[in-house]
């Protein structure tokens, strides 16, 4: 298959999952298109180097992660410029993002998950939300499969406990 046929194949296959893996990270609409194009781009340009030694999905999952690590990344670089937080400002994101359709439960766990440190955030994202097997994930992230178990488990334990605070402080 030729580099154009893959990739219209990709595109074809995992548009709708990538845009939705950026929109966690990113935690806005607008700007989860502008990461997927950034993502589909870098899998334009790395696809000449794919040599089918990793499944076309863990491939193309882990350039996705990347690319959206390394906006994270620059945003922080930006957020500490202007003596803001990152997470602070995805909270924000989140309460002023139109396109935002769920309800205050979904939107505290979209808070609570933008508050996770970067890799607990990664790890949380894949398996939570893209039920994606720690196997896999061991593929995509290049860490070991006990590593990501304890890395989710206290992730999940620090969103509940965000998300009990969350629940006593609204008097329900």
């Amino acid at each position: 298959m030729d580099a154009n046929a893959l990739f219209q194949q990709i595109v074809k296959e995992y548009s709708e999952r990538l845009w939705w893996l950026a929109r966690r990270f990113v935690n806005s609409h607008d700007d989860a298109d502008d990461l997927t194009q950034d993502i589909f781009l870098k899998i334009w340009t790395a696809l000449p180097s794919y040599r089918g030694e990793a499944q076309l999905y863990t491939w193309v999952y882990r350039i996705a992660v990347n690319e959206a690590l390394n906006r994270l990344r620059k945003e922080k670089v930006r957020a500490a410029l202007r003596f803001a937080s990152l997470e602070a400002e995805m909270e924000n994101r989140i309460d002023n993002d139109p396109w935002f359709d769920g309800d205050s439960a979904q939107r505290a766990l979209s808070k609570a998950v933008a508050r996770l440190p970067e890799k607990q955030r990664e790890v949380f994202i894949l398996r939570y939300y893209d039920e994606m097997p720690y196997e896999e994930m061991s593929q995509v992230l290049g860490t070991s499969v006990g590593a990501l178990k304890a890395s989710y488990h206290i992730a999940r334990e620090k969103v509940e406990a965000e998300l009990k605070n969350d629940a006593s402080g609204l008097n329900l």
